[in-house]
């Protein structure tokens, strides 16, 4: 048996995308392989370290390009929805942001290790092509992070040069008239010089009429290694997107509830409301970025990295009157059961960040079977967020028969509303492995934010874990992590006057579980989790906001996988969390019930063409949303997802299937008026060369 394990479980905000981590793996690849020989290379996406999964009091899973490519993700979201506790898409596939809920609460979203998205609608979506993995850690995780959500955090890790030349260049085609090209080339300059390059371009349409999917994506990065101990790495990235939404906000009556107005008209689910060439979603990303890593001795290591983004975008659209009178929305607008008002914004925003985060990391003993990895750190970032933003008077529209062109097209005009915020964290965490068996983390951080708002928090978190070995590949653990997020902006009252600034949000929580792993190919892991949050923002009718008192989240997760590369892949994941909040029934809770299972297996011999097929399920069960004047239950929905892939010398021929039974299903509706649909089946195939 000839086995390679690469077990990059949980790999490290920081540590996984380093260049020396990154050249450990290739020595690992590049290695000869003796019979029954298993290696196992493991990075940490809870501590910063390397650190083996088993021996980390926390649950982080890892998903490799391989595996998300071979799922048919088209988005970040798709990526994550193969993963326990994780629901991916709750509002459907929306072409302006990725969505993922983790642990029934919203995530953020990471790269590289630093926040990467600040205000919703003033940025384009990330493109996958561009990522190694992504890193999902459940759980606050603010010690390290700072601006981590309760629930956890989904961090994405760029492709960066290795020191090889190779590469593959892929032509896609697929439903909606999807035709793509993408490439990745990396090629060595040198023994310690490496560029590379990754691209994409695509011209598609989208399941809703008039809603684009264009993307114009280039990706350069550099890495040099002056020293054995050094490594150097700058990042680049630009990227164009010109799209719409393909969440249009229908009512609930028409759609998911019958409209007994008019009994004859049941909406087109996948309807579009707006006026084409006006509603767009377009917008221009520019980031730049590097890492220096230095190893000043086998016991101290130092790291930094920074990274600056630009962002414009221009977002107009027209969405129904759904919300006035959610139970009959037709009624406000007349008796015929057709009638609506449209109302229309638009806008456009600026993005700008600034993150950077430096640590040292020192390995000592404190005796003979006694071994600290203590990490000392400071990170900070800047974020400046700026709207314009004009909203057009209600248009009263047959929304059977909207006339489109008749719709209202203008720009925005007036001042641009700035909002800004500036962060400044100083963090230290001690892991302490005794005797080989049990290991104990411990940490702390202190936080300063300042926002235009004229408010100035402090805060500090800690958080505190063991996990032992108890034999028989048993390892039972527990946790405690507290969490702060600071929140740019102030309450909107229901009258459009400006109120207080937002507080921040804190949470904490209480984790345990235990992970088996009998084999360096097999881990299992069983966790239960109790977080309280406090100072949730929730978003009202119109542009009202508001901040709820706490919200609780109990629940538990089963994850397992089973993987021997080149062979057999088995994923199986169930997660069930709920949600209860103390002063607010409003909240629009999410699914109890998570279920996913995925399995790859290889046909072949090594040196001829061979077979691999893949399927998988992914399971929500029903959400309930609830107010004053009524309850929506969302149903239960199940999809199946399907791979039939040939790998023959150079090039390979893939064909995926996402929602292979096209099971037309609704992804959320929420009990303010409107509802949300699941993506329909998408076909792609590729075919693609290897160099």
């Amino acid at each position: 048996m000839n086995i390679r394990v690469l077990a990059l479980s949980g790999a490290a905000l920081i540590a996984l995308w380093h260049p020396a981590v990154q050249a450990a793996e290739a020595a690992a690849a590049d290695a000869p392989r003796d019979e029954d020989q298993i290696i196992v290379t493991a990075a940490n996406a809870g501590t910063k370290t390397e650190t083996p999964l088993i021996e980390l009091p926390q649950p982080i899973k890892v998903i490799t390009s391989d595996q998300f490519i071979s799922q048919g993700a088209i988005s970040i979201s798709d990526t994550v929805k193969y993963a326990a506790g994780v629901l991916a898409n709750p509002y459907g596939r929306d072409t302006r942001v990725d969505g993922f809920i983790v642990r029934g609460i919203d995530a953020l979203q990471f790269r590289d290790g630093m926040r990467d998205i600040f205000s919703y609608y003033a940025s384009i979506t990330s493109d996958p092509y561009n990522f190694s993995r992504v890193e999902i850690v459940r759980g606050p995780a603010s010690v390290l992070f700072g601006q981590g959500s309760i629930g956890g955090l989904v961090n994405l890790v760029s492709k960066t040069p290795e020191f090889k030349t190779g590469g593959e260049l892929n032509l896609v085609y697929g439903s909606y008239d999807r035709k793509e090209a993408m490439g990745d080339v990396n090629v060595a300059l040198a023994d310690n010089l490496a560029v590379r390059l990754v691209a994409r371009v695509r011209d598609a349409d989208t399941y809703v009429d008039h809603v684009p999917d264009d993307r114009r994506m280039f990706a350069p990065s550099i890495r040099w290694q002056p020293t054995p101990d050094t490594d150097v790495v700058l990042t680049g990235l630009y990227q164009k997107d010109e799209t719409g939404s393909t969440s249009q906000f229908l009512p609930i009556v028409g759609t998911f509830r019958p409209n007994t107005a008019y009994p004859a008209g049941k909406l087109d689910p996948y309807t579009f409301v707006g006026k084409p060439g006006w509603d767009r979603y377009n917008g221009r990303l520019l980031q730049g970025g590097g890492s220096i890593t230095h190893k000043f001795s086998d016991n101290v290591r130092l790291s930094l990295k920074a990274r600056y983004i630009d962002s414009d975008l221009e977002y107009n659209t027209h969405y129904a009157d759904s919300y006035t009178n959610p139970i009959d929305p037709f009624s406000v607008y007349g008796t015929d059961g057709r009638t609506i008002g449209l109302y229309s914004s638009a806008s456009n925003a600026r993005m700008n960040v600034f993150s950077t985060d430096n640590n040292l990391q020192f390995t000592f003993n404190t005796g003979a079977n006694i071994e600290h990895k203590l990490l000392v750190g400071l990170d900070y970032s800047w974020n400046k967020v700026a709207k314009q933003e004009t909203y057009g008077a209600a248009e009263i529209v047959d929304l059977y028969d909207i006339d489109r062109d008749a719709l209202a097209a203008y720009k925005p005009t007036g001042p641009f509303n700035i909002d800004s915020q500036k962060q400044l964290g100083v963090y230290v965490q001690d892991q302490i492995r005794f005797f080989d068996r049990v290991s104990v983390v411990l940490g702390a951080r202190r936080d300063r934010v300042t926002s235009s708002a004229g408010s100035t928090d402090h805060a500090i978190t800690f958080r505190a874990g063991i996990i032992g070995e108890i034999g028989a590949g048993f390892s039972p653990f527990f946790s405690y992590t507290e969490s702060f997020l600071p929140v740019a902006g102030s309450i909107v009252n229901l009258d459009g006057s400006i109120g207080d600034p937002y507080k921040p949000q804190t949470g904490t929580q209480f984790e345990t579980g235990v992970k088996w792993q009998p084999a360096p190919s097999t881990l299992v892991t069983i966790t239960a989790f109790h977080i309280k949050e406090r100072n949730r923002v929730l978003y009202l009718a119109g542009s009202a906001t508001t901040q709820s008192g706490e919200l609780t989240t109990k629940g538990f997760e089963i994850e397992a996988s089973h993987t021997l590369p080149g062979n057999f892949e088995l994923l199986a994941n169930y997660g069930y969390s709920k949600l209860k909040s103390e002063v607010n029934t409003s909240l629009d809770y999410m699914p109890r019930h998570t279920a996913s299972i995925w399995s790859t297996k290889t046909f072949g011999l090594a040196d001829e063409a061979q077979l691999r097929l893949g399927g998988g399920v992914v399971y929500s069960g029903k959400s309930i949303s609830t107010n004053a004047l009524w309850s929506i239950v969302t149903p239960s929905r199940t999809t199946v997802d399907a791979l039939a892939e040939i790998n023959w010398q150079s090039w390979r021929f893939a064909l995926n299937a996402t929602n292979l039974l096209n099971n037309k299903y609704y992804a959320s509706c929420l009990a303010r008026g409107d509802c949300f649909m699941g993506a329909p089946r998408n076909v792609m195939g590729t075919i693609g060369y290897r160099f």
